[in-house]
């Protein structure tokens, strides 16, 4: 608690509030590309202390928001196969497909388990050896290494009946989209759990190529506060670079270890981001030494065609061209308990933490 408190230390947030609203001249409009930090920055309130120029957006930061409604779809027609079980983290329950969701398919008695962990999804399979177990991957460089390792014990166990369908995706490409597709943004709030796998390398190509700056940052509110002053002097000086405030936690270098699974299970392919379109080289494949269990190649079924709710907005949320508040159907056809969009449904979606968080923000 003690840890906790002092990242909550209200003279140092005063303090570090009054050195932004001092040297912060020019607009500035900064994009979290994390939906951890989307949850924090509205939970402590977070734009409501800075500046007016000082505009914060959430970005492609929610991996269950990003993910193709098809890969929805898709798993929904995985539940309906005879003897199959879907294992899948709890985010992904609600989450609308074109004319289903794995909450309805499991009340019409469809076998889907929620699992902690792809540990929990092979157990399964070792219990139900006569079942094929399908296990949902989601995520960005912060969950793949286990569905790596994941994969590997499945076949040093011989556990054949074990597939994954992978919906992993990697975030560089989508940070590159978001500039190049003309998102006005000065800086970006660099994602703390995906780079304590990655470190912070892999960002250097944003400073250099688009001279914009990163700040890799932590989760409470004098991380955020500390990585927007961090932005701030970069953007106030023309000197944008790539630092990492969560210092505690990342390392430039990451963890070798967990990309070096990432690397012998799945190879980079093109991959489609919500918003964002299809974009090159972003989603994580399994490679064909491991196809035995891939889910995508060892099942053959027929998928119905994808159809997007054209009244949703979570695209250009999730792009940065839109707060959740500009949807007619926020707070009212779509709300936490029943979504219509992906981005009403997971902890991280910018939706979701707008809607919880309203009266914070009010206050």
């Amino acid at each position: 608690m003690q840890y906790i408190d002092e990242f909550r230390d209200r003279e140092k947030i005063i303090s570090l509030v009054n050195r932004i609203r001092f040297e912060s001249r020019k607009p500035m409009r900064i994009m979290e590309v994390c939906g951890g930090h989307t949850m924090a920055i509205h939970r402590f309130g977070i734009p409501s202390l800075l500046p007016g120029h000082i505009q914060l957006i959430s970005g492609p930061g929610c991996p269950v928001c990003v993910t193709d409604r098809r890969f929805i779809d898709h798993a929904i027609a995985f539940s309906r196969q005879p003897d199959v079980i879907i294992t899948t983290y709890g985010d992904l329950i609600k989450v609308p497909g074109s004319s289903s969701s794995l909450e309805r398919e499991k009340a019409a008695r469809a076998d889907i388990r929620i699992v902690y962990s792809i540990l929990d999804a092979l157990t399964i399979a070792k219990k139900n050896r006569r079942k094929k177990i399908v296990f949902l991957g989601i995520g960005f460089e912060t969950t793949a290494p286990g569905t790596a390792a994941g994969i590997i014990k499945a076949q040093m166990a011989g556990l054949f009946n074990f597939y994954v369908l992978s919906a992993h995706k990697v975030m560089p490409p989508a940070m590159s989209a978001i500039i190049q597709q003309g998102v006005p943004i000065n800086g970006y709030l660099g994602p703390g759990h995906v780079s304590t796998i990655t470190g912070s390398a892999m960002y250097e190509f944003i400073p250099d190529k688009y001279n914009m700056g990163v700040v890799i940052s932590g989760f409470e509110p004098l991380d955020i506060l500390q990585s927007i002053y961090m932005l701030v002097r970069q953007h106030e000086a023309n000197q944008p670079k790539v630092e990492i405030q969560y210092s505690r936690v990342v390392r430039p270098e990451g963890n070798s270890q967990a990309l070096e699974l990432m690397n012998e299970v799945f190879e980079l392919r093109d991959d489609w981001w919500r918003g964002l379109g299809v974009l090159p080289q972003s989603g994580l494949a399994i490679q064909q030494k491991y196809a035995d269990f891939d889910a995508e190649k060892q099942f053959n079924i027929e998928i119905e065609p994808t159809r997007e709710d054209k009244a949703c907005i979570c695209g250009d949320v999730l792009k940065g061209i839109a707060s959740p508040a500009d949807c007619r159907l926020f707070g009212k056809a779509c709300t936490p308990t029943d979504p219509v969009g992906a981005c009403m449904v997971s902890n991280e979606g910018a939706c979701a933490a707008f809607f919880r968080y309203r009266k914070t923000a009010a206050e």
